[in-house]
């Protein structure tokens, strides 16, 4: 499985502040651009996989609400999360 528990640990430690802290809007958008990267890698081979298409587009859809709550409460750390990233936009 690509997403171990300690990944994701990792992950929330990283963006979130702490490994706890999986509410953190800043780790969502991370583990969600994680995921989003798997799906892209996962769909250069298997093109006709049509299921994982469209969880990879409500995926996108996901992070873009978050994002946009984050620009809307706090730029600075959007445009951070941004950079951090590699996010378009």
């Amino acid at each position: 499985m690509y997403l171990t528990k300690e990944v994701k640990a990792d992950i929330f430690k990283k963006h979130g502040g702490k490994a706890e802290n999986t509410g953190s809007t800043e780790g969502q958008v991370a583990l969600f651009t994680h995921r989003i990267n798997h799906l892209t890698g996962h769909l250069k081979n298997n093109r006709k996989d049509y299921n994982t298409e469209r969880s990879l587009v409500r995926l996108v859809g996901k992070r873009r609400s978050l994002l946009d709550y984050l620009k809307k409460t706090d730029v600075v750390r959007y445009r951070e999360l941004i950079k951090e990233l590699n996010i378009r936009k």
